[in-house]
């Protein structure tokens, strides 16, 4: 049984950091390893625990990182070994974990594994891919779609064989069928903990196996290929689980270490919660649960029920609601309020939720999505579904640490994203000092969660919920808070018991609390500390 201490991750807050765009140190327009030391300090006076960290491995970067030729060497872009170094143990005096993405589902065309796998059949690492043969009449081995456009298989004239990629045709997908595939990987996970890691960021972690029958996948409704089936086949298989135990064991050799594992499939939360469950498997995952457009009472409290009951207790959550990949929340959520007032709302919503939780860069200052011109997009998904979907360079543009610098304090040179006007104002430098910004009011929250057992580790409990509010308790040991939202663009007076001279130390919006009401204007959101039985 682990201790309270290795247990740190358990109601965490986590800061993702998106290397390229967090701070350049050496003029080269992009974010970098040095950079982001520098303004490690930043971060910790944020009130955070740790750090998640972005690839910042060796790569061609097609897909900004995610297309990894090496997996323990760092890009050149970035810094190297020895900047990672520093970078961890500044972070470790500061008293931050440092969580590391790690890439395993697939790597780039130009990984030694790759091609040395593309030679022949019989090469020493032959079934390190997922190769296949062509069907009877010459095409692709399946129907399953790429979430990067068009098919997952690309012919290897070499092999005379098909290669699978759920991604790029340039990512090709391991084969972790492949005991030398899962011993290779786990020799990657003790590399980075060796160097002193506090844990991983697993992407794509339900993608490690494919079903070695080649199965097509049925179809469904939707509005692109990808989107047209149920992906049951390329993903979410039941040989995950045992591979999931083996990264475990891993990290158990080393106290206090964890992995969080990012999930995308058609039943998010199921799979969050098999994932989870016990001490055999991840020690908690996120999705896509709360990535999405969807912001009302009822979203919510089914995200949080899922885990009070059956297996689920057995399971801890992971929740974002922005991250590298996704429409910025203070753009995304249709609430009728102004972008400042949802960039506070969301902050309130994210640290009242049971679980772990990751703040992505710029989310404490409130930034909007960015909406760059066609000629500035640089996202291989964007390029490809422009005008329908203008990928997400929108919401990795640089951070705005200065006002008046012409490239916002990140750099002395032209960044890789355009710099965004609209975020002048907000920039760090503007909001530090002034009160009621939406980076004073981040910190004030997470302050507030940090000292607060019932909210880092407290049971849920539905209090009230209509279609436009949603009031629960959090609970733990003698300790509770009430967390109250108002999801509409009018006022709501809900009726309601309350100790006398009970007032939120968090509010968003017209908050009233009176022993027998609570008011809520629009778009509004409470936390407060209360007996543990009042209600």
């Amino acid at each position: 049984m682990e201790s309270s201490a290795t247990q740190w991750w358990r109601g965490a807050t986590l800061y993702q950091i998106y290397p390229r765009s967090f701070a350049d140190s050496n003029g080269d327009g992009v974010g970098d390893l040095p950079g982001i030391t520098a303004r490690l300090d930043y971060i910790a006076g944020l009130g955070v625990d740790g750090i998640w960290l972005s690839p910042v491995f060796a790569s061609p970067q097609r897909d900004f990182g995610y297309d990894v030729s090496d997996h323990c060497a760092i890009d050149p872009l970035f810094g190297t070994l020895n900047d990672f170094d520093a970078l961890v143990r500044r972070a470790h005096d500061l008293g931050l974990k440092v969580i590391i993405d790690q890439v395993w589902s697939h790597t780039a065309i130009e990984h030694a594994w790759f091609q040395e796998s593309r030679q022949d059949r019989t090469n020493p690492r032959a079934d390190w891919y997922v190769w296949a043969d062509p069907r009877p009449d010459g095409s692709c081995p399946t129907n399953w779609q790429s979430w990067m456009g068009g098919g997952t298989w690309t012919w290897e004239p070499r092999r005379g064989q098909y290669y699978l990629h759920n991604f790029l045709p340039q990512m090709p997908d391991l084969n972790f069928h492949c005991p030398q595939v899962q011993s290779a990987i786990l020799d990657i996970a003790r590399f980075w903990l060796d160097r002193g890691v506090d844990g991983f960021r697993l992407d794509t972690v339900n993608y490690y196996f494919h079903d070695k029958a080649l199965r097509d996948n049925p179809p469904k409704p939707g509005d692109t290929p990808a989107t047209m089936q149920r992906h049951i086949y390329n993903i979410c298989q039941p040989e995950n689980l045992a591979f999931l135990g083996r990264i475990r064991d891993v990290l158990n050799q080393y106290p206090g270490r964890f992995a969080v594992g990012e999930i995308g499939s058609d039943d998010n939360l199921a799979r969050m919660i098999d994932y989870t469950a016990g001490d055999q498997r991840l020690h908690t995952a996120y999705s896509f649960e709360l990535l999405s457009d969807r912001c009302d009472p009822a979203h919510f409290r089914q995200a949080m029920q899922a885990w009070c009951e059956g297996v689920g207790t057995a399971a801890w959550p992971s929740w974002a609601l922005s991250n590298h990949d996704c429409i910025r929340v203070a753009s995304r959520w249709a609430l009728s309020a102004p972008p400042d007032q949802i960039a506070r709302f969301g902050l309130t919503l994210l640290a009242a939720l049971r679980g772990t939780i990751f703040l992505y860069q710029g989310e404490e200052l409130g930034l909007t999505q960015a909406d760059l011109a066609f000629e500035d997009i640089v996202d291989p998904l964007g390029k490809a579904n422009w005008p329908a979907n203008p990928g997400r360079d929108g919401c990795r543009t640089i951070m705005p640490w200065t006002r008046d610098d012409p490239y916002q304090g990140f750099s002395t040179q032209t960044p890789w994203l355009p710099v965004i006007p609209a975020h002048r104002d907000l920039s760090r430098d503007q909001q530090d000092s002034r009160q009621g910004s939406v980076l004073s009011h981040a910190r004030r929250v997470i302050a507030f969660r940090q000292a607060s057992p019932a909210l880092r580790l407290g049971d849920f409990t539905l209090v009230y919920e209509d279609d436009a509010c949603l009031i629960f308790r959090r609970v733990h040991g003698d300790g509770a808070c009430l967390a109250g939202f108002n999801f509409s663009g009018v006022l709501h007076r809900l009726d309601m018991s309350l100790p006398a001279d009970i007032q939120p130390q968090i509010s968003v919006g017209a908050v009233r609390i009176t022993p027998h009401a609570i008011s809520l204007g629009p778009v509004s959101a409470f936390i407060l500390s209360l007996p543990v039985s009042p209600l």
